[in-house]
């Protein structure tokens, strides 16, 4: 199993799901975060002053899918949140060990 985690524009998350579901992702998490990469943040005017905005709002979603689907849902991933505009994201894919559906008991793929 592989756990992928993606930090993609808030305005994206809703097309996202939606591709990731027309491929058969059946589930995933889903935080508001803050950060910056290679943009290092902009700057912003309010009320006539200028201010420095040092972490750009994101979504971080994390999704655990079959090994051999890792790579599909990266390329939907990518494919879906990409805007050619700076600050469009990053992908991570991590291997997992064990999973356990708490309800069922169900270990390994089965609990996904």
């Amino acid at each position: 199993m592989k756990l992928i985690i993606a930090a993609i524009k808030p305005f994206k998350l809703e097309e996202v799901r939606e591709s990731l579901t027309a491929i058969g992702v059946r589930g995933m998490m889903v935080t508001e975060i803050k950060g910056f990469g290679s943009q290092s943040g902009h700057t912003e005017i309010y009320r006539g002053a200028e201010y420095a905005v040092n972490f750009v709002p994101k979504v971080k979603l994390e999704i655990v899918v079959p090994s051999a689907m890792a790579d599909q849902v990266l390329e939907t991933i990518a494919r879906t949140a990409k805007t050619d505009k700076i600050g469009d994201g990053k992908i991570f894919v991590l291997d997992v060990n064990q999973a356990v559906r708490v309800r069922t008991g169900e270990t390994g793929e089965d609990a996904v």
